[in-house]
């Protein structure tokens, strides 16, 4: 019985370690980041994706940063504030706003650093299905223990909140079959 409370302490341990190296990880490329160009690791995320495929449809920058456009447009109204950023209107359908990095943006890009988002976007998205279903069951687990499955997700050290209707993403996910 000894053994196994130590081991399961142990594996307590070594959660909470890999937990607090997470952190510290994104914590310190979002410092750099926001000393280097004076703007949040959100604003820069965007700036990334943007320089990586600009012109791009406002929808689609949400689409490819996995937050609800309402946030992104958030974020665009603070970057074209600072000339980062520029958004038109099509004139086909001017339901549809495209965005572009200013001059300024591009400069800014080059002296960034690589973003957190960005390197754990890149690297889930590398994963096999079952191994990102691992993965956010047990994130699901941690956030419950918690009591913050109802909380408004931020984004990663910033006041910026992705703003999808709370719980919709996690009740499409336990619509689909899990994976073998």
């Amino acid at each position: 019985m000894g053994n196994t409370t130590s081991q399961r302490d142990r594996m307590v341990a070594e959660i909470l370690d890999n937990l607090r190296r997470v952190f510290q990880v994104v914590h310190g490329y979002s410092r750099r980041a926001e000393r280097v160009a004076g703007l949040t690791g959100p604003q820069l995320w965007a700036m990334k994706v943007l320089a990586e495929s600009a012109p791009i449809r406002v929808s689609d920058l949400a689409r490819r940063m996995y937050i609800h456009p309402s946030t992104v447009v958030g974020i665009l109204d603070r970057l074209e504030q600072r000339d980062q950023v520029t958004r038109t209107r099509s004139s086909e359908d001017h339901r549809v706003v495209m965005v572009a990095l200013t001059d300024k943006g591009k400069e800014t890009v080059t002296k960034v650093p690589r973003i957190a988002q960005g390197l754990l976007l890149t690297g889930l998205k590398g994963l096999e299905k079952a191994q990102l279903a691992s993965i956010s069951e047990g994130l699901d687990l941690l956030v419950g223990i918690l009591g913050a499955d109802r909380m408004p997700p931020q984004l990663l050290f910033s006041r910026e909140v992705n703003s999808p209707p709370v719980g919709a993403i996690r009740a499409a996910r336990k619509k689909e079959p899990t994976p073998a």
